[in-house]
């Protein structure tokens, strides 16, 4: 036999797999040299075959255990977790002599079928999403299901950052449906229903791939069958047990805009302080340098200063002005220009700067308590402009009884 028809297992796994403790905690034992592989001290990562012999202080592991399989109707409060110091726990509840764990989990308040084993080559090829592995639940919420809620929550719903994969939804009562879902967020199903205002009164697996609770009393559990094992593994033969297989959902839709409504970066913002995507272009900015008074003083003194002065200005307003032959009526001191000459640019730059002139000599509406407080200050000038009028003294009469 060559060295590659040997089987080599990673040593964290072979532990494992013998039911001593969870990779993880081998890890731990490998990294304080409690572990040894034929005598000797290993690195971390090693792989080892099934003629070496492991032995954890000192004591040669056990060869692998049977693979063990049980489906549980878990019921609402327990708990889906291996920490036996947590009340409640889903080990607790089966009190098996082998070491297990579920693959998966169901919420506490949830409740319905969980497998639970000691495989955990299976755990991740079932889990992944990508694999699409049905698991099928029952929920009743506190709202009438609707044709439109169906129909949305099939499409896809947005939680978690993304937007959960398309699934199948029927209704079955009132305020009961049926969903299938291939993937397993935080809450997804609660999520869902909450998205659209629905609040969940109770939810219920009953089937993942192939198995479902038929015969199984609330809290009870059996192992499965070597047949119902053979579909099982029929299924999950070509599934990746790696994080490829992750497919969390579907690329969540971008709803915000280009700009954000407020904020120095708003679209509002940068079009009223010309910046951003309402920057000058470099040749506006090469032509329109600034000036004093911009629109109104530079204009009319260009405008009577063409024939004078030969030199172009700076402004390109009195430049095209210029080049166009504006109209000037000195009678009336009125300006005609041909703004068809004007490039997008330069109107755009010219109707910023109007508007932010306007601004500037825009006046508050009037309030209540502006204008009790204009008339106070007009009451209090007229005070110290009017002297005040002399006081009169007067006589104090008394009547006798």
């Amino acid at each position: 036999m060559t060295q590659q028809d040997i089987k080599l297992t990673r040593l964290n796994k072979y532990i494992s797999d013998t039911g001593y403790c969870s990779r993880r905690e081998a890890d731990r034992l490998i990294e304080q040299g409690r572990v040894t592989i034929n005598g000797k001290i290993p690195e971390m990562g090693t792989k080892v075959s099934d003629d070496d012999v492991v032995s954890v202080n000192g004591k040669p592991v056990k060869e692998k255990q049977k693979r063990i399989y049980i489906a549980l109707n878990k019921p609402a409060g327990i708990t889906c977790t291996t920490e036996r110091h947590i009340q409640g726990n889903v080990i607790d509840l089966i009190d098996y002599n082998t070491r297990i764990f579920p693959i998966g989990r169901l919420d506490k308040p949830s409740e319905g079928l969980i497998f639970l084993t000691n495989d955990g080559d299976i755990v991740n090829k079932i889990l992944r999403a990508g694999n699409a592995h049905e698991k099928e639940y029952m929920v009743k919420v506190d709202s009438t299901v609707t044709d439109r809620f169906l129909k949305d929550m099939a499409r896809g719903v947005p939680i978690l950052d993304t937007v959960t994969k398309p699934c199948k939804v029927t209704r079955e009562g009132r305020f009961e449906f049926k969903i299938i879902l291939t993937q397993g967020l935080n809450q997804q199903i609660r999520r869902m229903c909450e998205h659209f205002g629905f609040q969940v009164k109770s939810l219920t697996r009953t089937r993942i791939m192939n198995i479902d609770m038929q015969g199984l009393k609330t809290g009870d559990w059996r192992l499965l069958t070597d047949k119902e094992m053979a579909e099982i593994n029929s299924m999950v033969e070509s599934s990746s047990s790696t994080e490829e297989a992750s497919d969390y959902g579907q690329e969540k839709p971008k709803t915000k805009s280009q700009h954000s409504k407020r904020g120095v970066n708003s679209a509002a913002r940068q079009k009223r302080f010309g910046y951003g995507d309402y920057a000058a272009t470099p040749g506006q900015v090469e032509s329109d340098a600034p000036a004093t008074d911009f629109w109104s003083d530079n204009q009319q003194e260009a405008s009577t200063s063409v024939d004078e002065q030969g030199d172009s200005t700076t402004n390109f307003w009195t430049e095209n002005a210029k080049a166009n032959a504006s109209v000037i009526e000195e009678s009336n001191h009125v300006v005609e220009d041909n703004s068809a000459s004007f490039s997008d640019e330069q109107i755009a730059s010219r109707a910023r700067f109007e508007s932010a002139q306007k601004r500037k000599s825009h006046k508050k509406p009037a309030t209540r308590f502006s204008i009790i407080a204009d008339r106070e200050k007009a009451k209090l000038a007229n005070a110290k402009s009017e002297p005040a009028a002399p006081r009169v003294k007067g006589t104090l009469t008394l009547k006798k009884k």
